[in-house]
């Protein structure tokens, strides 16, 4: 899709060795337009328009209808929001997977090529509805319900994960890993969504998804929520969602919450508010100084309850809680690195180690690091992965190249002598559980 780019707003951001493409909402500013005052949420839409602005779908009179936001007035312009992503579960993914299927039955048909069938947006699909509790209150409970769950729901999960070979675009999150709203806000969640290519983009995460309580991810500052079957899959295929320029309710936060209450505590009162107030087809966004009180799993819980109060999303900024939530839950700091954590040197030119990719590397596959050293896959077991490094030894490689992995609240470079104060934790006896702290690393296999 050409974009028009009416208002010159597309730029380079350098962030390391690489530049993407994006769009400034502050070149805005000097053709009149005051976008510093739009809420969180709006910039966000602001952002998508400009990036999609191609004279059809999205025209120059949208850009300036969300750019002119009165928030006394009634939403009356209608815009096309094109989301970053779709979040499928399987109860309603799999009827979309189907659809997919047979696209590709009457691409085949018509004589050409099935292949080309594919979601335009990325698609991820959590397995999580298909759980029975069968058995309960002992060790083996777990095992024995994942087995009965993969024994009644053999064909479905057979069809999915073809689907998941099948189609570009598309991946699968497996049975029993986790509830679909943890696991996008925990793994999915990209908060600033990146492309590869000659020319790479960055832009906010943004997404739909196929269940009502979607809006648990807007805790994180990722702007999403509910739709029906139809919708996301119409998204899937690239076809923008309709909607009115939305208004927004700003709920402000101050204090802390008191010693003994708890999150839901909190979300219980902040849902009787804002039902009084009445938020329906509204955009709910907190601010104020209280934010910076809450961490992630609060913010989630408020947002988690949108449908409750009836809004479309609870938005919470983007701030130095949400960056600490993310190093914390093993995102990178930035796209299109590989970072290594070493676990152990094995041998001069042996390691075992974390890795964090955007995709797992295959066995077999070279990764470059910093200086031009290159490390193979030599093997993986459960979370760890050996790599064999050429050119250098692993001791030499981590005194030029390498740092300490400070907690990320810990906001200054490594020193020389947190070398001397990193420490290996080991279990005095099986089962001991100790709590990280700053120093601390946990060697897993003495753990257990």
């Amino acid at each position: 899709m050409a974009n028009a780019n009416s208002f010159g707003t597309r730029a380079l951001l350098q962030v390391g060795d690489r530049a993407y493409q994006i769009h400034r909402l502050a070149t805005l500013e000097k053709a009149g337009y005051t976008v510093s005052r739009l809420p969180y949420s709006l910039r966000i839409l602001l952002e998508s328009l400009l990036r999609f602005e191609d004279g059809l779908s999205v025209k120059r009179g949208d850009v300036d209808a969300l750019a002119r936001w009165n928030p006394e007035a009634a939403p009356a312009h209608e815009i096309a929001f094109m989301p970053s992503r779709v979040l499928l579960q399987d109860f309603t993914g799999v009827p979309a997977v189907v659809d997919l299927a047979a696209m590709r039955d009457a691409m085949r048909r018509l004589g050409g090529d099935p292949r080309k069938i594919n979601p335009l947006l990325p698609a991820e699909l959590v397995i999580d509805h298909s759980v029975q509790v069968d058995a309960f209150g002992t060790p083996a409970a777990f095992q024995v319900n994942a087995d009965l769950e993969f024994e009644r729901n053999r064909e479905r999960y057979a069809f999915l994960r073809w689907g998941q070979k099948a189609f570009r675009n598309f991946r699968v999150v497996p049975p029993d890993t986790g509830i679909v709203h943890q696991v996008n806000l925990e793994y999915l969640a990209r908060v600033v969504f990146s492309t590869e290519g000659d020319k790479p983009e960055a832009y906010p995460d943004t997404l739909v998804g196929t269940d009502s309580h979607t809006t648990m991810v807007n805790g994180l500052g990722v702007l999403g929520w509910g739709v029906g079957g139809i919708e996301a899959e119409a998204a899937m295929l690239g076809q923008p969602m309709t909607m009115l320029i939305p208004q927004v309710i700003g709920f402000r936060l101050t204090g802390r919450l008191a010693e003994g209450a708890t999150a839901t505590d909190l979300v219980l009162t902040v849902t009787e508010m804002l039902r009084k107030k009445g938020v329906v087809g509204k955009f709910v966004e907190f601010y104020g100084p209280g934010v910076s009180t809450l961490p992630i799993a609060d913010r989630a819980t408020i947002g988690n309850m949108a449908p409750e109060y009836g809004a479309t999303c609870g938005i919470f900024p983007v701030d130095d809680e949400a960056l600490r939530y993310l190093r914390f839950t093993g995102r990178k700091q930035r796209g299109g690195v590989v970072e290594v954590l070493i676990e152990r040197i094995v041998s001069a030119h042996r390691a075992r180690v974390q890795l964090r990719a955007s995709k797992v590397p295959k066995t077999g596959s070279l990764i470059r690091l910093d200086g031009g050293l290159e490390a193979r896959v030599c093997e993986r077991n459960q979370g760890f992965f050996e790599l064999e490094l050429e050119g250098a030894t692993w001791p030499e490689a981590c005194a030029r190249f390498g740092h300490v992995p400070l907690p990320p609240y810990i906001r200054r470079s490594d020193r020389p002598a947190d070398s001397e104060r990193y420490q290996t934790v080991f279990a005095r006896t099986p089962g001991a559980v100790a709590a990280p702290t700053a120093g601390l690393h946990f060697d897993e296999p003495l753990l257990l």
